[in-house]
């Protein structure tokens, strides 16, 4: 099987973009995997998957059960599926992912100043290295909020102006110094989905911008907080230089929404397995129309 390294330089090569979902459970994981192996039968070309997992969600579900499911999918079925440790801000949960076996580690230290940041990412870089050099490394340039949720408007310690947006110039510096894999710059997007009567108000991408970061840099682009950003901006951030997107509040909104139904309806019902059959679904459903956007896939 190929290595995520290799499978992200092909994914940029072919114009397409590896999906990052996140979880904090198995019903979560489960529907996310069986989208991608199906999709990939029916496609006759195994489509990669990166599960995700935050210091929150792996603190709940714990970093050693989230690689190991992950790990036993990937050996069991021969199919690409990777874990990234997502928005990992301290050393010490940089150490317990990569001594747990994780693909990758996105070390966010983008609240810092430049000079911080790059301090502080240069040091993850070399420790994850110097314990496992087959690990990607991320880092992150651009403050882009940092929730996963539902939002009513633009936090107000995010700004998405072009002043405050991932310069190439910078780009170009904080990877040379830092030795990173792989960037994520701040580029429009945002974490978060800011919808008001049911229309999502995200920003649009600056994919100028994008194209930009991408020749400066000489790595491949992950674009975070891709819940509410258009299927047209996808297609061109693609275009222009991203390799991964990840998905994270569109899969959280189904997940409750589609749970307040399930109990709504089935007031009496105790089994969690048949409480969450309907979420199951929607999750799903979500994962099946990213993919085949990400991919080209008709």
């Amino acid at each position: 099987m190929q290595s995520l390294k290799n499978l992200i330089k092909k994914a940029e090569k072919n114009k397409v973009a590896i999906g990052h979902f996140n979880i904090s459970d198995a019903m979560t994981l489960r529907a996310i995997f069986e989208v991608a192996f199906e999709l990939s039968k029916s496609q006759k070309v195994k489509i990669p998957i990166i599960i995700g997992t935050s210091e929150g969600e792996a603190r709940f579900l714990k970093m050693n059960l989230a690689e190991a499911m992950v790990r036993r999918l990937r050996e069991d079925y021969n199919f690409p599926i990777f874990i990234n440790s997502d928005h990992t801000h301290s050393l010490k949960e940089v150490e317990e992912a990569v001594s747990v076996g994780y693909d990758a580690i996105i070390f966010d230290a983008s609240k810092l100043s430049f000079e911080e940041n790059i301090k502080q990412t240069k040091k993850a870089v070399e420790y994850i290295k110097s314990k496992n050099k087959n690990i990607l490394v991320e880092g992150e340039l651009g403050y882009i909020g940092g929730s996963s949720r539902v939002l009513s408007s633009l936090p107000i310690d995010v700004s998405v102006g072009s002043k405050d947006l991932t310069k190439p110039e910078e780009a170009k510096q904080f990877v040379k110094e830092t030795k990173i894999d792989l960037l994520s710059p701040a580029v429009g997007n945002i974490h978060g989905m800011i919808i008001k009567a049911e229309t999502i108000l995200n920003p649009r991408l600056d994919i100028n911008r994008i194209k930009k970061i991408r020749e400066a840099v000489g790595i491949p682009l992950v674009l975070h907080g891709g819940s509410g950003i258009s299927n047209a901006d996808f297609k061109k951030a693609i275009s222009a230089g991203i390799s991964t997107i990840h998905i994270n509040t569109e899969i959280r909104r189904a997940w409750r929404s589609s749970l307040e139904k399930e109990f709504a309806l089935n007031k009496n019902e105790t089994t969690p397995y048949k409480l969450l059959s309907g979420t199951f679904a929607e999750i799903k459903k979500i994962v099946y129309d990213r993919l085949k956007l990400f991919n080209n896939l008709k």
